[in-house]
């Protein structure tokens, strides 16, 4: 299990820290002057963009490059990124910088689950890919404890300490890399199953989970009145949801199929979508760790259902659904900034179009289920 475990390192520094480290900072960043409401949630759409990129580059650069020095350029653009929002440049430096984090985590996110699966025995997979994508969860805990004392000398030292967290997690990770074998040509020119239902939940799944992906924080503390330590222990508590929800959804998915059980994940993320609307800030101890629990750990549950319907060839399918799910983000993302800046940054707005999506995932893997 070494090689998920140093895949785990990959997705918490590319998804954990890449992405999901902006949240708590929204606010901060907000105040600081360093953007306004709408430029941050269009910094959250901008890592969409980039993330939507990487991800479709991201095979084709393992195949290229072999799986471990992809995996490495992914790390080493992470903490680039990073390092380089340290500077206040403006809106549009901020944004291109928060594009390439983007595009590393996608190709963190495109390689290192299939390769971590290929690297076990069968009937470990589930459990490989719940330990992988555990990785973003784990970030986000690991950035919420970092985060508040780094902002306390300043935003540059709080961008320039998660950009050291990745060099600390690259170090060790690439030592275990995982390094499957190559599929053979007869393999590779395999017809891949389209797996419509399945790309098509996966995506609105995305697409319901923008909102409390980049405007959790900012909803607790302008929206609710909160103070930072407390949206960052919010976001804590997200991330929680988001470790529980792939390790359990990754070995349940091995026993019952990924393909039955993402149904029942969306169930929990229409309830954290739906607790997020409740005017009231105790919801939001609702709202939090069940988003993560669903959100992140459905990507566990699709990993899964992937490898059940093309075996080796599941890699393509997972590529195109992770592809689905960030084009609905990147879309979604740019849509829901534009509505927040409309609506005079209503909260209400922006969730509930989280809901109806999420409502409509719901619905499209119950039907797809059997598919």
């Amino acid at each position: 299990m070494k090689a998920a475990w140093a895949a785990c390192c990959a997705i918490l520094a590319g998804i954990g820290l890449a992405r999901f480290a902006f949240v708590p900072l929204f606010p901060a960043m907000v105040a600081a002057g360093w953007v306004d409401g709408a430029g941050a949630g269009l910094l959250g759409a901008g890592n969409f963009a980039g993330y939507l990129a990487g991800v479709l580059a991201g095979r084709g650069l393992g195949l290229r490059l072999g799986v471990p020095r992809a995996l490495d350029v992914g790390m080493g653009l992470a903490a680039l990124a990073f390092a380089a929002c340290a500077v206040p440049g403006g809106l549009v430096w901020l944004l291109g910088w928060r594009a390439l984090a983007g595009v590393a985590g996608g190709f963190l996110m495109a390689l290192a689950g299939p390769a971590a699966q290929a690297s076990v025995p069968a009937e470990s997979r589930g459990l490989a890919g719940g330990i992988v994508m555990a990785g973003a969860g784990s970030g986000i805990i690991v950035a919420g404890l970092l985060v508040p004392p780094l902002l306390a000398g300043g935003l540059p030292q709080a961008w320039l300490g998660l950009a050291a967290a990745v060099l600390l997690l690259w170090l060790p990770a690439r030592r275990a890399w995982p390094d499957p074998p190559a599929l053979p040509a007869a393999e590779r020119a395999a017809a891949v199953p389209r797996a419509g239902a399945l790309l098509l939940a996966y995506g609105l799944s995305g697409a319901g989970m923008v909102a409390p992906m980049v405007y959790l924080g900012d909803l607790a503390v302008r929206g609710l009145g909160l103070p930072l330590a407390a949206a960052a222990a919010l976001w804590m508590a997200f991330g929680a949801g988001a470790v529980a929800g792939p390790l359990l959804g990754g070995r349940l998915a091995g026993h019952f199929g990924g393909r039955r059980l993402l149904p029942a994940w969306m169930v929990v993320q229409v309830a954290a979508l739906a607790a997020a609307l409740v005017p009231a800030w105790p919801a939001l101890l609702l709202a939090a760790p069940l988003g993560g629990f669903a959100g992140i750990g459905a990507t566990a549950v699709t990993l899964a259902a992937a490898r059940e319907l093309a075996g080796p060839q599941g890699a393509v399918i997972w590529v195109r659904a992770t592809a689905a799910y960030a084009v609905a983000q990147a879309g979604l993302g740019f849509a829901l900034a534009a509505l927040f800046k409309a609506t005079g940054d209503s909260h209400a707005a922006v969730f509930g179009c989280g809901l109806a999506l999420s409502l409509a995932a719901l619905l499209v893997a119950w039907v797809g289920r059997r598919g």
